[in-house]
């Protein structure tokens, strides 16, 4: 056998996994805008909130969810306009490299970034938020996949359309900001106007919102949040057809 012999498939993606971690915390703006803005939202929020228990159970699963919006659909928007713009991507397909390798090492990267958030949150929301232990935590784990999925594939989809690196801020709070705002991330989207009500329930953060507050508030079995599902998996089937269809190695400009 050659001295020489290519890594594995496996080697390979946890060597593309460990840069995207190491390139990540060595970027600060990345870092703070997709990892600890959720966070600092969470801590000022909570601080306003203190003294009503029935807010911060509306404040807690709403910045989790967020926090799976930001870590994918936000990071991988940006990070994959840029790989396409800067010709990272069509460099990498004229290496030895599997493709594959390369995107689940980004994919995986976002994931953890996902994961340490939920926990941090769910941390957060047993010491300092009154809210215990998620009664259900399959159902949360179920939630955060459906999640992760959802708005990795709409964050890839979103990309395609992207022109540059220079406009990708505009475009990504564009859409983040309003669903933030709408889904009812720092309110009950129920106590808001029909029209806006409307809106929301048609819009998966919503959807992730009331599954994740059924999980680790509420307790209500997935059986009653079936509704949910059906919304977020519809979303994801959506951004999967749009991201493979678009998808291109080759930057727009020369």
């Amino acid at each position: 056998m050659s001295a020489h012999a290519q890594p594995s498939f496996p080697a390979l993606t946890w060597r593309q996994y460990r840069l995207e971690r190491r390139m990540f915390w060595r970027n600060p703006s990345a870092a703070f805008f997709n990892f600890m803005l959720p966070l600092l939202l969470l801590a000022m929020f909570g601080a306003i909130f203190s003294s009503d228990q029935d807010d911060l159970d509306v404040i807690v699963p709403g910045i989790a969810g967020m926090s799976v919006v930001s870590t994918t659909f936000s990071a991988l928007a940006y990070n994959m306009t840029a790989m396409r713009e800067q010709g990272i991507l069509k460099r990498i397909r004229g290496t030895p490299m599997p493709s594959g390798a390369y995107l689940l090492g980004i994919a995986f990267h976002s994931i953890t970034n996902t994961a340490l958030q939920m926990v941090l949150i769910t941390v957060s929301g047993k010491v300092f938020f009154g809210i215990d232990w998620p009664p259900n935590p399959g159902e949360l784990l179920v939630f955060v996949v459906l999640g992760v999925v959802c708005f990795a594939s709409l964050g890839v989809a979103l990309s395609h359309v992207i022109p540059n690196n220079e406009s990708a801020p505009a475009y990504v709070n564009a859409i983040f900001l309003p669903l933030i705002i709408i889904s009812g991330v720092f309110y009950d989207a129920d106590n808001v106007p029909a029209f806006l009500s409307g809106i929301a329930q048609a819009l998966p953060l919503t959807h992730l919102i009331d599954g994740l507050s059924a999980a680790m508030v509420t307790g209500e079995g997935i059986g009653d949040q079936m509704a949910s599902v059906g919304v977020i998996v519809a979303w994801t089937v959506a951004g999967v057809v749009l991201a493979i269809r678009g998808f291109s190695w080759e930057a727009r400009r020369s």
